[in-house]
């Protein structure tokens, strides 16, 4: 079929936007131009690929084929073209990677200093997101390796194993919670004020869902971005908070504060690698992906 690279990238902003309008402006071609282009596609194809209505389009079930395909495409392409910058100006490659809040600060961060340190001439793009989100990233080529909690459905994707992250409730001294010798459960810190991290971090979300699963929410004195300042504020009696247990841990050598074990399954979890393919992978990504799962 005659479709080339341009008819893909404005099929995915038309599909994106759900309008054939806001498509051809994300694509930057005329409204003439993207509708004739778009009606080109389905006559050459022989089925509509776009249900046209008074709001907007949506998809057929061709135009869904073609929308999954066209992001593989395209992204591969952008890719490809972000590689070859990366020569141009003396750099040799690119690794894409997800994780969460938690794994990134607890797991990576010195891990990812002497990656960086050995291969000079390699860039690592690292953002947060919750397991689903990172699946699906890495699926469709937004993302090259990806850390999720073990029970997530990847799908197609390789796996390899990575850490137990464990999280606990940390208070400060004297708080009811404090004296629960056998822990408890996340339900009851609910009746409590909370210090959390920033609306975007990933673990704050987490900890959202489980809320509302419960019929209730968390309520949040303060919202900072690092789980150093998180038990600082703890500490000093502004409220409790969830963390990783290996932050509570450090945190606990120079702060007065109490760790509490809390009971629900979900606050020790196992994590694991999610990859396309790993034998495909270049050689400097294979390099990052044996470090950090051979290291602390």
């Amino acid at each position: 079929m005659p479709f080339d690279l341009t008819d893909m990238h404005l099929f995915v902003q038309v599909a994106e936007e759900g309008s054939i309008t806001a498509g051809a402006v994300r694509a930057h071609l005329a409204l003439a131009s993207a509708s004739a282009r778009i009606r080109s596609m389905e006559d050459h194809l022989g089925a509509p690929l776009l249900t046209r209505g008074p709001r907007g389009v949506s998809l057929t079930q061709a135009g869904t084929v073609l929308l999954r395909h066209a992001r593989l495409i395209t992204r591969q392409w952008e890719q490809m073209q972000g590689e070859l910058a990366d020569f141009a100006q003396g750099r040799t490659g690119r690794v894409r990677l997800l994780c969460n809040t938690a794994t990134l600060t607890e797991f990576l961060l010195e891990n990812m200093r002497a990656y960086l340190l050995a291969h000079p001439n390699v860039d690592i793009d690292i953002a947060e997101g919750l397991s689903a989100d990172i699946v699906k990233a890495v699926t469709e080529y937004r993302a090259d390796v990806g850390i999720v909690a073990q029970a997530t459905d990847v799908g197609g994707l390789e796996t390899l194993p990575f850490r137990r992250l464990r999280i606990v409730l940390v208070t400060p001294p004297g708080h009811p919670l404090a004296q629960q010798q056998g822990g408890v459960c996340f339900e009851q810190t609910l009746e409590y004020e909370f210090v959390g991290l920033e609306g975007t971090s990933s673990i704050q979300k987490y900890l959202a869902a489980h809320a509302a699963r419960a019929g209730k929410w968390i309520h949040l004195r303060v919202r900072l971005r690092s789980f150093e300042a998180v038990c600082a504020m703890v500490a000093g009696g502004v409220g409790v908070a969830i963390i990783p247990e290996t932050a509570a841990e450090h945190a606990a050598k120079t702060m007065d504060l109490r760790l509490v074990h809390l009971t629900d399954a979900w606050a020790s979890r196992q994590l694991t690698i999610c990859l396309r393919t790993y034998a495909d992978l270049p050689a400097y990504a294979k390099d990052l992906i044996d470090l950090i799962q051979s290291r602390p």
